[in-house]
């Protein structure tokens, strides 16, 4: 404990304190109406200190005040955004720790079918491709959506650029490359969808977005990561509090002081950070030039990281006590891409090989690595494989549950005896999954927009759709997290710049806008005050509003008043 708490006095000297933490908060309130006077409630209220990056947002009460407590201060830039509305834009004068501040807007409402129709998420103009019909067709809803919005958004600004069938092709090309395929007819086939349905013209589509009463005492804040290409899985140090990111485009580790907003970059390569290269067409993705390629890490009883690497097929490890990366373990035995990675009670590190259709373990004491073969499956739509993807540990059990991303199917392994059981996957395109503390499996559904409740005792399933706002667009949830305390399922979502939170006890989700447009996240962890943290990392950085990338933690009390207004 002396240790970690020493280690995290002399990195916060090391960054500097660009956010005044230890003084009081500047109180700053108002209220927020339409030109009309119509009170307006959910409407985000953005302040962010551009020196050290650093943003904090809260949203509007029913009557369309707001109020915020914050660590920022200087000149802060202030900006409101509610669907439908313009945004507003303006900077505060001089901010001082203890200061108190009266702000009020009114918000003009957009006008015109293209000013909405540029405003709507990614997950709308997605929804308005002619996606071929029937459950075996290849290029249906849901493969579609399993198929092409793995690294980033398709249909936000960068992605849904007008172009001719035959502009769509070397695009095309280079992502079926990716799952496998090199089918010309088929590539030519996508290719007409997509010129097809990003077409330029507006949408007619107009999604309502409810106002959950959760959102009257959240906080959302945002750390900006300036040297970030693609910040992947971060998890919050559990002693410290520090947010610690692998960068898979970057090859480093990013370690950011929440007290400080400011962030530190330690590179796992020898030779220094490499990074991604990018194509001039708009909306083409990343390919790879780089070293290691770290892509998720989970935290050992020993006090180290464990990631893996992507590039070299190997497992990297950090140490966040000397904030040095020791030498790798390569994996061999065939292994290809790994993915996702976990420890279980016993200290054995366990992971998907999402190239090899193999899931790897390693023995950090002995450094002895062995892979399990998974049983030959076919997988769905165009991909050569079934791509082994999430992992979790049953804490009940012991077993290693994984799912198969293109396989629909869930397995598990007895992690001694190593023998394999597969079951259909409840929902299409399962992804990540984590359990909860009575030992339920949770599994995002990517392909339809589900999440899936699994009792691994005789293997009983529910799944629960998540909400659309308008019908026939279905969001794409990615990875999840199990709240340590609420046990409260908390979703990445990649589609609708929302993160969602589902609460068992009354099935039902609450959405949580995201303050920027283009939003991508990947696992979710928690910080001591229940803050459910995660990167946005949308491939290439440009495919974010603002181009920089960054973390985001969302406290659902974090706005908290005594004075709240009760459920709604």
């Amino acid at each position: 404990m002396r240790n970690s708490i020493n280690v995290t006095r002399a990195f916060s000297l090391f960054l500097g304190l660009t956010v005044a933490s230890s003084a009081i908060g500047a109180e700053i309130s108002g209220n927020v109406s339409s030109v009309s006077g119509e009170e307006l409630a959910g409407v985000m209220v953005r302040f962010t200190d551009p020196v050290s990056g650093v943003s904090e947002s809260v949203f509007t009460q029913p009557d369309g005040s707001y109020s915020i407590s914050t660590r920022l201060s200087g000149l802060l830039q202030v900006r409101l955004r509610l669907p439908y509305y313009r945004d507003r834009t303006t900077t505060l004068p001089e901010v001082e720790a203890d200061s108190r501040h009266e702000l009020s807007f009114k918000m003009e409402a957009m006008a015109g079918e293209q000013e909405i129709s540029d405003s709507l998420p990614a997950a709308y103009h997605f929804g308005n491709l002619p996606y071929e019909e029937g459950d075996h067709a290849l290029f249906n809803r849901y493969q579609f959506q399993r198929d092409c919005l793995t690294c980033h958004q398709m249909g936000n600004p960068l992605t849904r650029v007008a172009r001719t069938a035959d502009g769509w092709v070397d695009t095309i090309a280079r992502m079926h490359a990716y799952l496998g395929n090199f089918d010309a007819e088929l590539r030519d086939r996508r290719s007409v969808i997509l010129a097809k349905g990003f077409d330029g013209k507006p949408l007619k589509v107009r999604p309502e977005f409810p106002v959950d009463s959760s959102l009257f005492t959240t906080k959302i804040t945002e750390f900006r990561m300036e040297r970030g290409i693609v910040p992947h899985d971060a998890i919050v140090h559990p002693t410290t509090g520090l947010i610690f990111t692998i960068d898979q485009g970057a090859d480093h580790m990013a370690v950011t002081d929440p007290e400080t907003g400011a962030t530190k970059y330690i590179s796992q390569s020898k030779g220094g950070t490499e990074y991604y290269e990018f194509g001039s067409v708009a909306g083409e993705i990343a390919v790879f030039n780089g070293r290691n390629g770290p892509h998720s890490l989970a935290l050992h009883q020993n006090g180290k990281y464990y990631v893996t690497n992507t590039s070299t097929n190997s497992i990297g490890v950090f140490n966040p006590k000397t904030m040095e990366w020791e030498p790798l373990h390569f994996i061999g035995h065939g292994a290809v891409y790994p993915h996702t990675i976990r420890v279980d009670s016993q200290g054995i590190v366990w992971f998907t090989l999402a190239g090899s259709e193999q899931v790897g373990k390693l023995d950090p004491t002995t450094g002895k690595t062995q892979v399990v073969n998974l049983p030959r499956v076919k997988p769905g739509g165009i991909s050569g494989g079934t791509t082994p993807y999430g992992i979790d540990i049953d804490p009940i059990h012991g077993d290693v549950w994984y799912t198969r991303l293109f396989g629909d199917r869930i397995g598990r392994i007895d992690p001694e005896t190593l023998e394999i059981t597969e079951y259909a996957s409840p929902v299409k395109g399962p992804r990540r999954m984590r359990f909860d503390r009575a030992g339920v499996l949770w599994v995002t559904g990517y392909s339809e927009g589900t999440l899936a409740r699994i009792e691994t005792d005789g293997y009983k399933t529910k799944v629960f759709y998540m909400p659309e706002y308008v019908p026939n667009h279905r969001p794409a949830p990615y990875a999840l997290g199990v709240h340590p305390d609420t046990q409260d399922i908390w979703i990445n979502e990649n589609m609708t710049d929302r993160i969602y939170r589902f609460i068992p006890d009354e099935e039902r989700f609450v959405a949580y806008p995201i303050p920027l447009s283009g939003t991508y996240t990947r696992d979710t962890d928690f910080m001591a005050d229940g803050s459910a943290c995660m990167s946005n990392n949308p491939v290439p950085a440009s495919a974010l509003e603002g181009g920089v990338l960054q973390i985001i933690c969302i406290d659902v009390d974090g706005n908290k008043k005594t004075d709240s207004p009760s459920e709604t």
